[in-house]
């Protein structure tokens, strides 16, 4: 394997799809380093906490995982995540308008501080588990974004040859959830809920994607939520 092939950066949120991102990933490199953001979430804990177990899973060592405060984003506010003031809306089918748990900007500090570590460790691929479905409402999370992005690397970047993949962009949540058991991924230590760590809510807007996409699957999530709806 080339010397490209060695070190890749996963950006892992503890979600299902940065999971599965993960899970590719490892099926490409040899060696995979793990970065997660702490922003003020309101599932902080649990996110992080899904995070350790799924490097622990991959067997990343402690000095390739890279947890970053940036609460500066909580302190700008302007998402239901965020911000306790704005409730966590419950799901209310497919919509083109940009939801409220939008968090400004996200992704772009989440890939920016990637970029950098990148160049530090010497890795080239950069992974994001950003997924199309959900563009309609992030921008951040559309093809074009990606593309536009990855030519900014190139111009601000030392050698100019680091470039963030986007393996689940172009999946549905069903694909995305077949994906993972193929994969043998770890789906129990997975996370999507916007509104709580203990128990997940199965209403919010993410709860019920993942719920929808197990549903089409014709598979059971094996997390436990307070309430599991059906979505198609």
């Amino acid at each position: 394997m080339s010397s490209e092939n060695k070190l890749a950066v996963v950006l892992v949120s503890g979600g299902m799809d940065s999971l599965v991102t993960a899970a590719i990933a490892n099926e490409d490199f040899d060696h995979l380093a793990f970065l997660h953001l702490n922003y003020g979430q309101r599932t902080e804990e649990k996110e992080l906490a899904c995070f350790h177990e799924i490097a622990d899973f991959y067997k990343v060592p402690q000095e390739l995982r890279k947890v970053i405060d940036v609460s500066f984003l909580k302190q700008i506010g302007g998402s239901s995540l965020t911000d306790d003031k704005i409730d966590v809306k419950k799901y209310s089918g497919d919509s083109d308008e940009i939801p409220d748990s939008y968090v400004p900007f996200r992704n772009t500090h989440i890939v920016a501080m990637a970029v950098s570590w990148a160049e530090v460790i010497g890795a080239r691929k950069i992974y994001i588990g950003a997924v199309e479905e959900d563009s309609s409402g992030y921008p951040d999370c559309r093809p074009s974004y990606y593309k536009a992005l990855n030519n900014l690397i190139k111009e601000g970047t030392k050698d100019g040859d680091i470039e963030v993949i986007t393996p689940v962009i172009a999946m549905k949540k069903d694909e995305i959830v077949k994906k993972a058991v193929e994969l043998k991924a770890p789906i129990s230590s997975s996370w999507s809920c916007y509104e709580r760590g203990d128990i997940a809510c199965g209403v919010c807007d993410s709860c019920a994607l993942r719920l929808r996409g197990f549903q089409r699957a014709g598979l059971e999530d094996p997390i436990e939520y307070n309430e599991r709806p059906q979505y198609i």
